[in-house]
């Protein structure tokens, strides 16, 4: 193919901005877990959006934060790891938390680089639109960005005139990905992920966040079907009695809708079995780390 165009876009900003509900709307299906808990995505997952000639790469990286954990900062390092490696980096701002100390931050940080730099203001739907104008001065005048967009990820709201400036602004080059292609998500990060996901939605206080899912085997059967078994791991006894719930409600439920989503997402029958473990500062070991796909920054 002649004349196509390609471009690794970088999707940054601080927890709880909208950048996974943003990328899954831009490429209209899932391929990024979402849910209202900060630090949802631990490593970057790239969503393939066709705009021919052009093929965006959108690259949905952890929100940036001050890290403690090895995980953390395993998880910050992935996102700046993302920005440096893009053409474009887009910074994504909640338009109704405005600008933020952890916003300020990130922009300070990204005073240094040397590619362009675009602000999405997300969740315009929720403030008055008279705000706006005064968000986006103040943001320009801390970095002056090459384009700024008003966004509702949840809406749908200024997507596609985002990603057309996207298509008109990558360089000329091969495409990365097949065009039927949606994501660079394999099928068994894809369960341990959703999974991961019914948990932050289904359980509440420290649960959440000292939770980590790998899928053990995943085995494909005659009739189309597969059989998908995971290994859930808590930090401490405690939150793993939570997670297994009353008479194994609690699991149960997270199985069921985890099981009902894959099903739909690959368009097959999934049979899930869920283990739960509790395996003290998980979250702070090498070999975790590296399963989750991230790099050990010690």
């Amino acid at each position: 193919m002649t004349d196509t165009r390609c471009a690794l876009i970088a999707i940054i900003g601080a927890p709880n901005a909208g950048k996974s509900t943003l990328v899954n709307a831009a490429s209209g299906t899932k391929v990024t877990i979402v849910s209202p808990k900060p630090q949802t995505t631990r490593f970057r997952i790239r969503a393939v959006v066709m705009r021919p000639p052009a093929q965006l790469i959108l690259v949905d990286t952890p929100g940036i934060f001050a890290p403690k954990r090895r995980l953390d900062r395993a998880m910050v390092a992935a996102a700046w790891g993302g920005a440096k490696d893009a053409d474009i980096a887009l910074l994504v701002v909640d338009a109704k938390a405005g600008m933020t100390e952890a916003v300020q931050a990130i922009i300070e940080k990204l005073k240094g680089t040397t590619r362009p730099i675009w602000l999405a203001l997300n969740k315009i739907d929720l403030i008055d639109r008279q705000q706006l104008l005064p968000l986006t001065a103040a943001l320009n005048a801390e970095l002056s960005f090459a384009e700024t967009f008003m966004l509702s990820a949840t809406k749908g709201d200024g997507i596609d005139l985002m990603l057309q400036a996207m298509a008109v602004e990558a360089p000329p080059g091969p495409w990365l990905f097949p065009e039927d292609e949606l994501s660079d998500l394999p099928n068994r990060m894809l369960a341990a992920e959703i999974v991961r996901e019914h948990i932050l939605r289904l359980t509440h206080d420290e649960v959440p966040h000292h939770a980590t899912v790998e899928t053990e085997s995943w085995k494909e059967h005659q009739d189309g079907s597969a059989r998908v078994d995971l290994t859930i791991y808590v930090s401490r006894p405690t939150q793993k009695a939570i997670l297994i719930g009353e008479g194994g409600s609690k699991i149960k439920d997270i199985g069921r809708r985890a099981r009902q989503e894959l099903s739909q997402l690959l368009e097959k029958p999934i049979h899930l079995f869920l283990n739960v473990k509790d395996r003290a500062n998980w979250d702070d070991s090498r070999s975790h780390i590296r399963a989750l796909g991230l790099e050990d920054e010690g």
